[in-house]
């Protein structure tokens, strides 16, 4: 059982150091609970198609397979989720990718800091036997701002980002402190 946390989470490390080079050809087996944040101030509006097709194309045909979940957010002047649910098929994809084209900014700042806290939320029951995995994408750097010094900045201890031309993505590691605990301990009962 140790050893399985350790192994899950290095998995989850490859996974995050990766991304863009995964595709739903790869062989995982572990299911995966995908927790996306998407801007929804007006800096992300002319960022929105570009990043929107980024999405579609590297997360919800690459990455996602039968029996994952997704949760996205968007995140304006207030944070609302806008799909939750469990890939099954192409049906639930062609639906992901509409209500991404759909989506609309709403205000001037981006509230991360509430989408941020409720996926640590939901990340942290993710079952153990799930990988869990959250992105954040943003063209705001007002909105990250607040994320960073506000009550949320704990979320973003660790991260890595991808920038592109006028938006950037960033892996969120919610979770990690637990995470590298349990696997360090495991790692160490095991060598005893």
């Amino acid at each position: 059982m140790k050893t399985n946390v350790f192994s899950k989470f290095f998995i989850l490390i490859v996974l995050v150091s990766f991304t863009p080079l995964l595709s739903a050809e790869d062989s995982r087996i572990i299911p995966l609970d995908m927790y996306l944040i998407i801007d929804g101030s007006e800096s992300f509006q002319n960022s929105k198609n570009e990043a929107v097709a980024w999405i579609n194309s590297q997360v919800v045909e690459r990455i996602l397979i039968d029996g994952d979940k997704l949760t996205v957010w968007t995140a304006g002047n207030s944070y609302s989720q806008v799909y939750s649910g469990t890939i099954a098929g192409s049906g639930e994809k062609r639906e992901i990718r509409e209500k991404l084209q759909a989506l609309t900014v709403s205000g001037k700042t981006a509230d991360f800091s509430g989408a941020l806290r409720d996926a640590a939320s939901a990340a942290s029951r993710t079952p153990q036997d799930r990988l869990s995995y959250t992105m954040l994408i943003t063209a705001s750097a007002e909105g990250l701002e607040g994320a960073i010094t506000g009550s949320s900045g704990g979320l973003l201890k660790w991260f890595r980002s991808e920038k592109y031309e006028r938006w950037q993505v960033l892996i969120v590691a919610t979770e990690i402190a637990p995470k590298v605990r349990e696997a360090a301990a495991s790692y160490m009962s095991s060598i005893r």
